[in-house]
C-alpha cells in the first residue's frame, strides 16, 4: 500500500485530534503493521537495545551520586543530570530513530514526531534543572542544609519555573501554535513583575552572589563600618552576624555586599600593633635597648613573630615606642591570649629593668632671668645632667648687679 503524499503546508499544519483523525491513524496503522512486520520487528529490536543501553547510563548515574563523597563536583552533576532521565522519553527516542527505517505511514510517522517533541522539551527542562541545581549547591556548600536553604528552595522554584515555562512555548511552537502573543505577554508580565518585587530580587541576586563569589561563609568573622561579628546564617534576604558585645546583627544581602566587607576568618595570621609610651626621664642608652628586649618578649611567645619596633615619635608626656607583631592563627581566642602573655611579659620585664611608663601629665617650668629653667632641689636628683640649682640662682643673681 503506497503512503499518499503529502504537501509542504500540510505537514505545518498543527496535528488535530478527532474521532475521524483517531479512526485514520488506526487504520493506517493495521495496514503499515501487516505489509511491514518484518520492518517493524527489526525497528524493535534496535530501539530495544537502544533503550537498554541509555538504561545503562541511567544506572552509571546513579553509581557516579552514590560515590559523590569520593568524586569531584562534575562528575556528580553529570551523574545526576543522567539520573533524571525517565523511561517514557527512551522508548519516544528510539522510536524516533528507527521509525524512518520501519516506513510508518503519514499519521504515524507525524504522531511518533509529536510525542517525541514533547518528551523531549520536558525531558531537556528537566535536565537544565539538575544541573542548574547541581552547580547551585555545590557552590552553597554545607550551607544549603543550614543559611541558605529558604534561597535554595526559591532558587529551586524559580529555575523549575522559567525552564517548564520555556518547554511549554517550544512544544506549542512545534505543534504549529502562534506563540508570538504568549511571549509578548509573557514578557511584559515579567517586567512588570521585576518591577513590582525589585527589593526582592535584588536581595534574592545578593543571595545568589553569597552562593557563587562567596566573599564569607557561616563561622566566618567578619568586619564592615563599625560592627564585627561571626557570621551565623545567610538567609534569602538577610545575613545575621552574632557581634563581638554579644547581640545579633541583622543586615539585608544588598546593603552588606554594597560595603567594604572584611573576612577575618581567611587570614593566615593576625597582626597585633601596640604602642607603648616611657617617661621623659628614661636614659638613652635604655631607650636604645628597648626594641632589641621587646624582640625577646615576643618571639618568646608560641606562634608570634616580630615584625617591627622602635620609637617613632615624642608625646606630650612621652617616649613613644611601636611595637608590631604577628600572630600565626586563624582563631582570635590564640591570637587574644598570645597578646595577653606579650603585654604581661612587657610588663614584668620593665618592672625589672626599673624602665617607667609614662602618665599624663603636665610640668610648669620657672625661667631665670636668663631664660633658662630653674630646677628645684626635688627634682634634680631625678635629672642627671641639669645645673644644680643653686648655682643657677648665683648666676641669676650676679646678672642682676652687673653693671650696665
Amino acid at each position: 500500500m503506497a503512503d499518499p503524499i503529502v504537501n509542504t503546508a500540510q505537514m505545518k499544519q498543527p496535528l488535530v485530534v478527532s474521532t475521524s483523525s483517531l479512526q485514520a491513524l488506526w487504520d493506517q496503522s493495521i495496514a503499515w503493521i501487516l505489509s511491514h512486520y518484518l520492518q517493524i520487528t527489526i525497528a524493535t529490536a534496535i530501539g530495544a537495545v537502544l533503550v537498554a543501553v541509555m538504561l545503562g547510563l541511567r544506572w552509571l548515574g546513579k553509581r557516579l551520586c552514590r560515590r559523590g563523597s569520593t568524586l569531584t563536583h562534575w562528575p556528580v552533576t553529570i551523574g545526576r543530570v543522567i539520573m533524571r532521565t525517565h523511561l517514557w522519553f527512551m522508548v519516544l527516542f528510539a522510536a524516533k530513530l528507527v521509525s524512518g527505517y520501519a516506513d510508518p505511514p503519514h499519521l504515524v510517522a507525524q504522531t511518533i514526531s509529536v510525542a517525541f517533541t514533547v518528551a523531549a522539551a520536558i525531558q531537556g527542562a528537566l535536565w537544565a534543572r539538575e544541573f542548574v541545581l547541581g552547580i547551585v549547591e555545590h557552590r552553597a556548600g554545607d550551607d544549603i542544609h543550614s543559611g541558605l536553604g529558604s534561597a535554595i528552595g526559591i532558587i529551586r522554584l524559580l529555575v523549575t519555573i522559567v525552564l517548564f515555562a520555556i518547554a511549554g512555548v517550544a512544544i506549542l511552537d512545534n505543534l504549529g501554535v502562534n506563540v508570538t502573543g504568549l511571549v509578548a505577554g509573557l514578557g511584559i508580565g515579567g517586567i512588570a513583575i521585576g518591577l513590582a518585587a525589585k527589593g526582592i530580587f535584588d536581595d534574592l541576586f545578593s543571595a545568589l552572589s553569597i552562593i557563587f563569589d562567596r566573599p564569607f561563609q557561616r563561622g566566618d568573622s567578619i568586619r564592615w563600618d563599625s560592627t564585627s561579628g561571626t557570621v551565623e546564617q545567610i538567609g534569602l534576604k538577610t545575613t545575621r552576624v552574632r557581634s563581638v558585645s554579644g547581640e545579633e546583627v541583622v543586615i539585608s544581602n544588598t546593603n552588606l555586599l554594597n560595603k567594604e566587607l572584611h573576612n577575618m576568618a581567611r587570614l593566615d595570621r593576625r597582626r597585633i600593633e601596640m604602642v607603648l609610651g616611657l617617661a621623659y626621664y628614661t636614659p638613652p642608652d635604655v631607650c636604645a635597648g628597648v626594641p632589641a628586649m621587646l624582640k625577646g618578649i615576643v618571639e618568646a611567645q608560641d606562634k608570634c613573630t616580630l615584625v617591627r619596633c622602635g620609637m617613632f615619635g615624642f608625646g606630650d608626656s612621652t617616649l613613644d615606642f611601636n611595637l608590631q607583631f604577628d600572630v600565626h592563627s586563624e582563631n582570635y581566642n590564640e591570637v587574644f591570649a598570645a597578646r595577653h602573655k606579650v603585654c604581661v611579659a612587657i610588663l614584668e620585664a620593665f618592672n625589672e629593668a626599673h624602665i617607667d611608663f609614662a602618665f599624663p601629665t603636665q610640668t610648669a617650668v620657672i625661667a631665670g632671668p636668663d631664660g633658662k629653667p630653674m630646677i628645684d632641689a626635688d627634682s634634680h636628683a631625678s635629672r642627671p645632667g641639669l645645673p644644680h640649682p643653686a648655682a643657677a640662682t648665683h648666676e641669676a643673681t650676679e646678672s642682676e648687679i652687673a653693671p650696665a
